[in-house]
C-alpha cells in the first residue's frame, strides 16, 4: 500500500475512529471492501496497540513496546525513537545502524524541525540507507525524535512521518496530562490529610486514655480502631478504594467520636449492600463526616446526630453525610465551593474539586444548609468510570 495512504491513516487514529465505529453500526455488517478500508482498518488497529505504550510517557520501555507498530504504520525499513540525550529504541532490518541513530538525530533536535540524512553503509544492499527524522514536540519542547529508515526517502515517506510523529506528541502530551493529574490528585490527598483535625487525634487519645483503669477491654479496642483508622488516613498507594473500605474508616472515625461525646452523639448508617464495591475517591467521605461532627456537635452542648446515606440510583450510587447540628451560612459555602473564601476548613472545595477532575462538573458537591437548620452534603458516584479502579 502507499505511504500516502498511512498520511490519512495517521489522522484517523485521532480523528475518525468514533466516526469508523458509528458508521460501521448504522451500515451493518458488511466487511470492509476498498483498498483504502482495508488500510485504514490496518491502521488504526497498529496506532491502538501503540498507543497504551505511549500514554506511559518517552521512556525505554514505551519506546520498545511501540517501535514495532510504529515501524509497521510507516512501512519503513527501521524505525528508531530517541530522547533527547540517548537512543530509546531500534525496530527493524539492519541493526548495525542503531548506534547512530541519535547522532542521526541532532539536527532535528536542535532544529525542532523534519530533516531528511543519508545512512553511510559499505553495504550496496542495504534497505537502511536514508532516514526521515522528525521531533517529537511536548509543549512546544523538543522530548525526542522519530526516524524511519528506508532505501529511499521520498516524498510519501517524509509526510507519513511526519504525520506519525505528531500523532506520536499528541499521545507523550495526554501522558503528561495524566502525569500532571495524578499529581494533583496526590497533593490534594496530601492535604487532606494533613486537615485530619490534631484535635481529633489528641481527644482520640484521652477518651482511650479515660478507660484504661475503668475498662481496659473497651480501652485496647478503641487504640486498636484508632491504629486501623490512622494506617488508612495515611496509606500512600491508590488514588481510588472502595466505597466498602472507606465507610469502614468512617465508622472507626465515629466509633472513637462515640467514646468521646457517649450518648450526645448518635450515628445512623444505611448502606445498600450493592454499592459497596462501587470505586470511590480515596478520603472522599471522611472530611464530610468529620465536617458533620465538629460543625454539627463539637461546637454545641446539647445532642446531635450524623447520618450516612449511600443508596443505589440506576447507575450511578448516591452519598449524602447530613446532622442536625447549627449549619452554616449559605453564603459562606457557596464562597469556599467556587474557591473564593479565605479558608476550606470544611474540606469541601477539596473533595468538590477532585470529584468534578474524576468525573466531570456534574458530579460535584451538593450541599444544603441553613444557620440553625443543619447540613446535608450528597455526591453522586457513577458505578462505573473509564480509568476508575480501586487499589
Amino acid at each position: 500500500m502507499g505511504r500516502s495512504l498511512v498520511v490519512v491513516l495517521a489522522l484517523a487514529v485521532v480523528l475518525v475512529v468514533p466516526g469508523v465505529v458509528l458508521y460501521r453500526a448504522v451500515r451493518g455488517r458488511r466487511a470492509f471492501g476498498s483498498v483504502a478500508e482495508i488500510a485504514t482498518h490496518a491502521a488504526l488497529h497498529e496506532a491502538s496497540l501503540a498507543a497504551p505504550a505511549l500514554r506511559s510517557g518517552l521512556t525505554e520501555q514505551a519506546a520498545a513496546r511501540s517501535a514495532g507498530h510504529l515501524r509497521t504504520l510507516l512501512g519503513s525499513a527501521a524505525v528508531a525513537l530517541t530522547d533527547t540525550d540517548r537512543l530509546l529504541a531500534w525496530e527493524g532490518s539492519n541493526a548495525e545502524h542503531a548506534d547512530a541513530a541519535h547522532a542521526l538525530a541532532a539536527p532535528a533536535l536542535r532544529g525542532a524541525r523534519t530533516t531528511v540524512e543519508r545512512v553511510a553503509c559499505a553495504d550496496p544492499d542495504c534497505p537502511v540507507r536514508s532516514a526521515v527524522v522528525c521531533p517529537l514536540v511536548l509543549d512546544d519542547r523538543v522530548v525526542g525524535t522519530l526516524t524511519a529508515y528506508d532505501a529511499l526517502a521520498g516524498p510519501s515517506l517524509v509526510r507519513a512521518t511526519a504525520e506519525v510523529a505528531r500523532w506520536v506528541s499528541g499521545q507523550l502530551e495526554l501522558a503528561e496530562l495524566d502525569e500532571s493529574r495524578a499529581r494533583l490528585a496526590e497533593a490534594q490527598v496530601r492535604a487532606l490529610r494533613a486537615q485530619i483535625s490534631p484535635h481529633f487525634v489528641y481527644n482520640a487519645l484521652t477518651a482511650i486514655a479515660s478507660f484504661v483503669r475503668t475498662d481496659p477491654e473497651r480501652a485496647r479496642e478503641l487504640l486498636l480502631e484508632f491504629a486501623d483508622f490512622t494506617r488508612y488516613s495515611s496509606r500512600t498507594h491508590g488514588e481510588f478504594t472502595t466505597l466498602a473500605e472507606e465507610l469502614r474508616s468512617i465508622d472507626r472515625y465515629l466509633l472513637l467520636e462515640r467514646a468521646r461525646f457517649g450518648d450526645r452523639l448518635q450515628v445512623r448508617l444505611r448502606v445498600a449492600p450493592e454499592v459497596l464495591p462501587v470505586a470511590v475517591p480515596y478520603l472522599c467521605l471522611q472530611p464530610l463526616v468529620e465536617n458533620a461532627v465538629q460543625h454539627g456537635l463539637e461546637h454545641g452542648h446539647g445532642s446531635g446526630t450524623v447520618t450516612v446515606v449511600a443508596e443505589d440510583d440506576g447507575a450511578q450510587c448516591r452519598i449524602s453525610v447530613e446532622d442536625d447540628g447549627a449549619g452554616s451560612d449559605p453564603e459562606r459555602v457557596r464562597a469556599i465551593l467556587a474557591g473564593t473564601a479565605e479558608t476550606d476548613s470544611m474540606g469541601l472545595a477539596n473533595v468538590d474539586a477532585r470529584l468534578r477532575a474524576v468525573y466531570g462538573d456534574e458530579h460535584g458537591l451538593l450541599v444544603e444548609t441553613a444557620l440553625g437548620a443543619g447540613t446535608k452534603v450528597t455526591l453522586r458516584i457513577p458505578k462505573w468510570t473509564a480509568g476508575v479502579r480501586a487499589s
